[in-house]
């Protein structure tokens, strides 16, 4: 059954045109977007087991690759590359959003500039911002990309960029898919070195963040710098 043939209160598209986009849960918004449902279910409720699946939280089916996606009765590979490619655009809408306010006064302000790059991963990765002296941001950089429980971070990287855009002062940030935010030994270790390395060339290390979907902990916060 397609959209245009169902009950004018059940289509999503008039009822957004009637009401407004706030109108529409997310069902009816991922029903847009695959247009059509099956021989036995409307393009809602296709929708409605799709993001039951994903325990009805965007993030966690944001996580999802097409071959995750087409293992749902209805979804094809074409509808599955759409609801990615619709939440990659909400996502890069939250990045867009975050690099307005580009001066790191705390901690949260970190966190709101790195959640919507690696919140909701399945992979680690590891990522620098890079802030002039009045703690401006200059650039921000992911320097290593890893599995589900690590990443590999090359110190000589970081000090390179850092020392080529002269920065003064670096934030670490990395992000656990786990949920748990507590540092590793191995988090510590590198934290320390990249700090005795920056000192060498007269660039602070101000924290390290570790991202943990909705969740973080900061080393300067805690006390761990």
């Amino acid at each position: 059954m397609k959209i245009k043939d169902w009950a004018p209160e059940d289509r999503p598209r008039e009822k957004l045109l009637e009401k407004g986009i706030s109108s529409l849960t997310d069902a009816e918004l991922i029903a847009i977007l695959l247009g059509s449902g099956t021989k036995d279910e409307t393009a809602v409720e296709v929708a409605k087991r799709i993001l039951k699946n994903s325990d009805n939280n965007l993030n966690e089916l944001g996580k999802l690759g097409v071959n995750d996606l087409i293992k749902e009765k209805g979804l094809g590979p074409a509808r599955a590359i759409t609801i990615i490619a619709a939440l990659e655009l909400g996502r890069r809408r939250k990045v867009s959003e975050s690099n307005e306010k580009m001066v790191i006064k705390s901690s949260r302000d970190a966190f709101e500039i790195f959640q919507p790059l690696i919140g909701d991963l399945s992979h680690e990765e590891f990522w620098v911002v890079f802030l002039n002296r009045a703690n401006k941001v200059i650039d921000k950089k992911k320097i290593s990309q890893g599995g589900i429980t690590g990443t590999v971070t090359d110190i000589r990287l970081i000090m390179k960029d850092a020392v080529n855009i002269l920065a003064s002062g670096i934030i670490l940030c990395h992000n656990h898919p786990s949920g748990n935010n507590k540092p590793s030994d191995a988090d510590i270790k590198i934290t320390k070195k990249v700090k005795e390395a920056a000192q060498l060339f007269d660039i602070n290390l101000l924290d390290h963040l570790i991202v943990a979907d909705k969740n973080y902990l900061s080393f300067a916060d805690e006390g761990l710098i």
